[in-house]
């Protein structure tokens, strides 16, 4: 692009602008002046408009394709015609007769700008995507990936110039990419000379820098061309590990799968697994070598989904809460486990993927995100980066809840987290019916507030309980449970209808209204499935939720506090359990604090998408790093109002804090007071309609 660096005469700029063509660049509206001749490619770059080039502009690659847009674009003062761009050379031609080049395509490192073009980069192309979509949030990633491939053409060996065949690569990629000062991944130096051979001296080097400031790495060596590359995003969480692969060179996510976590088996919860590790010397080893090995697990069914090989994976992001985050790392978590529950290392990690005994591309590298706190791992510094309450100026709450649940309450002047003991209730441990979410398991529930009859859907079935052929399509699956968001919903709606009272006792009145209501000695229970198996909501049960709700609440609680706020703008439920939440069950189950419901969103697993961000954008990296060291934490277990918060969360929604934007779209029963055995010690409900 030209700029007149002396500024010597403003007419004579003028009389430039005015000759050199101008060029648009769609969909992202950059524009500017270039000389006549000068290649589409570099007109992008020097825009920052995102175009892949993986030969370095020998239109070997066929990455930086572009399409002429014809007409007179009056709103832009640009008439754009096919003729105002340089005709088909013989680059081009070489190209689509070994590969395709679709109709009105066009290599925009070798087509050349002649008159006024509007350009655009295509986005329905895998060559040329420029972000990345994702389904459940459609959020688009600008690519800036730690991993360049480079494609070269090395000077073969000359006894008049006796420089080694490496130092001559490394010349080379200075000399065609500008990379100076060039380390290589020691494993590579002994196959330098045989991968050059092989291509004939001609190779494409993966280069893997992460920071701006730190020295470039060549972490992978090809012979010829090699027009792709990969990474994973990994989320490990207590029950289940996520993962994306992704195309580094176009943001393309490859395939996506997920699995239980192996580590179940050594404990529910997070707890239950630090104890496994004091009390077996074995015992951290154990966990280490299971994440590790469902993680390559995972990684081969992606590739396999994918048709990739994993050893084009070259860069890896992965995020955890604390105790996963060691275990993965082969940390003894034991400090975890007791106060003040200490960090073995809080900040951002760089690892070669194999010295953790991942198996990939032997030079791949491995970056996991900074904890925030001692229970506030990487995995909320994922979510937080996705949903970026530091980016805003609304107060926002971001809660993923899990077996415990990291919460984070913030805005662009200010951010505060905690972490509260949830338990695994809401997963359906503790509760006497409870499953994990599969085929089979009660997903969402109604109950009638006049019969007391319950419908419910299950996972796997379109249909609701209630409905003509429900049966028939249940028979596949059966009914075999009930699973976290279900649990939420038919405790909240026991409590709209009055089967259970503020305090979550069970009305044992109501069983002379319905036999739902059914006595278990000093208790009574509700009947939700009347079949094999037979499923109820159980007095314990209730209590399981409330224990968990109430310290999740307690700890929203207390940050809200921190912040001098007494209500929140806008609230984000994030994990793959706040997925399925009804945004106003949680309300009325006094899971969260109260808000306008259009206000409150579930973000699928933010963490995730967190760690994909900083796949395909070392930007991000730095970004969450400054994030995480300004964030406030806050230790739940030394505050001393928790307990006041806990007691009073007990309730639903909550014995002293005001609802009244729930109020308006729920009607709440008036207090209820009842005995421990169920019979009513006074107080009148107000009856609500139902949609």
């Amino acid at each position: 692009m030209r700029i007149d660096s002396t500024s010597e005469i403003e007419t004579n700029m003028t009389e430039v602008t005015q000759k050199d063509p101008l060029v648009l660049f769609m969909p992202s509206g950059k524009r500017g002046r270039f000389p006549v001749g000068t290649p589409i490619l570099d007109a992008a770059r020097s825009l920052g408009v995102y175009v892949e080039s993986v030969c370095g502009g020998r239109a070997t690659c066929g990455r930086c394709q572009v399409s002429v847009q014809e007409g007179n674009f009056a709103k832009h003062k640009i008439v754009s015609s096919n003729e105002h761009i340089s005709p088909v050379g013989p680059k081009e031609q070489r190209y689509a007769s070994v590969r395709e080049l679709p109709d009105g395509r066009r290599l925009s490192c070798s087509a050349q700008i002649l008159g006024d073009l509007v350009i655009d980069v295509p986005q329905d192309t895998v060559i040329n995507a420029q972000v990345v979509r994702k389904a459940a949030t459609d959020r688009a990633i600008e690519r800036n990936a730690a991993v360049q491939m480079c494609y070269v053409e090395v000077d073969e060996p000359d006894m008049h110039k006796p420089l080694g065949d490496l130092d001559r690569l490394k010349a080379v990629l200075e000399k065609d990419w500008g990379w100076k000062d060039l380390l290589i991944a020691p494993h590579l130096i002994p196959q330098v000379q045989g991968i050059l051979r092989k291509g004939n001296w001609a190779v494409t080097a993966a280069i893997h820098r992460d920071m701006d400031s730190s020295r470039p790495f060549i972490v992978g060596l090809s012979p010829g061309l090699k027009n792709e590359a990969y990474g994973v995003a990994c989320d490990i969480g207590s029950t289940t590990i996520a993962m994306h692969l992704v195309s580094l060179l176009s943001g393309r996510i490859v395939a996506s799968s997920g699995a239980s976590n192996p580590q179940i088996r050594f404990g529910e919860d997070l707890m239950s697994r630090v104890s496994y590790v004091m009390m077996n010397p074995d015992g951290r080893e154990a966990m280490t070598k299971a994440v590790r090995e469902a993680v390559n697990g995972l990684i081969g069914k992606v590739c396999a989904e994918g048709g990739v090989d994993r050893h084009d994976i070259l860069d890896m992001v992965v995020v955890g809460n604390p105790i996963m985050h060691h275990l993965f790392l082969g940390i003894d978590p034991t400090e975890l486990g007791q106060a003040p529950f200490a960090l073995a290392v809080s900040g951002a990690l760089q690892y070669w993927a194999h010295e953790v005994d991942i198996e990939v591309n032997r030079g791949a590298r491995l970056y996991m995100l900074p904890c925030i706190a001692g229970h506030v791992g990487a995995d909320a510094a994922g979510a937080t980066l996705s949903e970026g309450p530091h980016r805003q100026d609304k107060m926002m709450l971001l809660v993923d809840v899990g077996t415990n649940a990291e919460i984070v309450l913030g805005n662009r002047q200010r951010v505060v987290a905690a972490s509260s003991p949830t338990g695994p209730a809401f997963e359906g441990a503790e509760i006497s019916s409870g499953q994990r979410a599969a085929p089979g398991a009660i997903e969402r529930v109604r109950i009638d507030p006049e019969t007391l009859e319950p419908r419910f859907r299950v996972i796997g079935v379109d249909k609701w309980s209630d409905e003509e052929g429900f049966a028939e399509a249940a028979a596949a699956t059966g009914v075999t449970g009930i699973c976290g968001s279900a649990i939420i919903e038919v405790v909240a709606e026991m409590y709209l209808t009055g089967i259970i009272s503020q305090d979550g006792v069970v009305d044992g009145a109501m069983a002379a209204r319905s036999r739902r209501v059914i006595s278990n000695g000093r208790t009574f229970s509700y009947l939700l499935h009347d079949g094999e198996p037979r499923i109820t909501v159980t007095q314990n049960d209730i209590r399981a939720i409330q224990l968990a709700k109430a310290a999740l609440y307690a700890g929203i609680k207390l940050l809200m506090e921190k912040q001098g706020v007494e209500h929140v703008d806008t609230i984000r439920f994030a994990g793959a359990f706040g997925s399925f939440i009804d945004p106003k069950y949680a309300m009325v189950l006094g899971l969260i604090p109260d808000c306008d419901l259009t206000e409150v969103k579930a973000v699928g697993n933010a963490a995730g998408t967190g760690a994909l961000m900083a796949l395909l954008n070392r930007g991000h990296r730095r970004e969450i790093e400054e994030t995480v060291r300004k964030i406030e934490k806050i230790e739940t277990a030394l505050e001393s109002k928790f307990q006041e918060h806990f007691v009073n969360a007990m309730a639903m929604p909550n014995k002293v804090d005001a609802f009244p934007k729930l109020a308006e779209v729920v009607s709440l029963p008036e207090r209820k007071v009842l005995t421990d055995d169920g019979s009513e010690g006074g107080g009148r409900r107000r009856r609500r309609s139902r949609e």
